[in-house]
């Protein structure tokens, strides 16, 4: 069997969004096994960043320009010429939806389409993946995970939009790269992904619980947490990137049975509420303290976990870091950088422990 190592050498790869969280973790795995990447992504939406700490434009050929311009897009694409196609570009907060709802839907929507034309035009590639949410299902706030073929919901415009991008994701598959067809009229394979609430070191963003609490500890601030009851399936980010970059290897083998969508979540054992992980962190942070704010928050999800059973039978993809293991490397990446590490070489180790790390 050939390894994702030696698979993605050499591979040309297009990734919108790298300028973000996970789309530079992912670059720098790409990068780490020699794959040829295009980025295409607005600039680092945080300062700091990881994209900049970890110069990852000196490991990409970084374009910054918007998915919602569709002129550039097909060009730079192109003009690159990939086989592999990983889609991160979105606006990806809840509370900023609630804030910018139309620029949310464009972005997340129009966003997706445009990039889906994109590839539908450039001959080079094979694989398409969609990175979205699991927030597109139709929260019931129920005690067992969703499933890929649950409806779409959405509560939140981020949400809602997202679960939009599925359904135009859905759509192009069906009518311009039908896995019916595949070998005859197109040699695309169509996936989308979802994953849950992502955490690692490098993420600096605003109104999320770890970058939240990493900065409350630097600024010796208590830790303000909205909803302390609250259920997320946690994971650290190299999980849900591992399951894309297998299912990428795949569809681009010819699997194209696995067109279609996929869950990439953690176990059951790792959906904790908010309030365990801030006890948790904190713990293993001497001198952090934390606080509930009880002041009025626009409505997120109270329960949500996902059913992985798809990606670990087809896929044989499985949670290699439990969640005690995530926040223990999350302390010790940041621990690492404010040391003065170089960022990118943190990662990179980080990314071969991962490897090396049994189920």
């Amino acid at each position: 069997m050939v390894s994702l190592r030696d698979f993605y050498c050499n591979k040309k790869i297009f990734v919108t969004g790298n300028t973000g969280f996970k789309g530079s973790w992912l670059s720098i795995w790409l990068a780490a096994m020699g794959a040829k990447i295009t980025g295409y992504s607005l600039t680092p939406p945080t300062n700091p960043s990881l994209f900049e700490s970890a110069k990852v434009d000196e490991i990409t050929d970084t374009f910054i320009a918007d998915v919602r311009d569709s002129e550039s897009l097909e060009k730079i694409m192109a003009e690159s010429s990939p086989e592999i196609v990983f889609h991160l570009a979105a606006q990806p907060l809840v509370r900023d939806s609630y804030i910018r709802p139309v620029e949310t839907y464009d972005i997340n929507v129009m966003g997706t389409a445009n990039i889906l034309e994109a590839v539908r035009i450039t001959r080079s590639v094979k694989v398409f993946v969609n990175i979205t949410t699991d927030k597109v299902y139709e929260n019931r706030e129920w005690c067992w995970g969703y499933r890929e073929n649950e409806p779409f919901g959405g509560y939140d415009p981020y949400s809602n939009s997202k679960a939009c991008s599925e359904l135009v994701t859905a759509s192009y598959r069906s009518s311009f790269f039908n896995p019916k067809d595949y070998g005859k009229t197109h040699s695309v394979g169509v996936a989308s992904v979802r994953a849950g609430n992502v955490i690692g070191g490098g993420d600096w963003a605003t109104d999320r619980l770890i970058p939240d609490i990493v900065r409350s500890i630097a600024e010796n601030k208590p830790v303000k947490i909205r909803n302390p009851y609250s259920i997320r399936p946690w994971q650290h980010v190299l999980e849900p990137l591992i399951g894309y970059l297998m299912l990428a290897k795949e569809l681009f083998t010819g699997r194209i049975e696995f067109a279609d969508g996929w869950n990439f979540g953690p176990d059951d054992s790792d959906a904790k509420e908010v309030e365990w992980i801030v006890k948790r962190l904190c713990g293993q942070w001497p001198g952090a303290t934390y606080e509930v704010d009880k002041g009025e928050h626009p409505h997120e999800a109270n329960y949500l976990k996902l059913d992985c059973s798809k990606a670990k039978n087809m896929l044989g993809w499985h949670p290699r870091w439990n969640l005690d293991t995530a926040i223990t490397k999350i302390i010790e990446w940041t621990k690492a950088y404010n040391s003065g590490d170089d960022a990118r070489d943190i990662c990179r180790k980080q990314i071969e422990q991962f490897e090396q790390s049994s189920y």
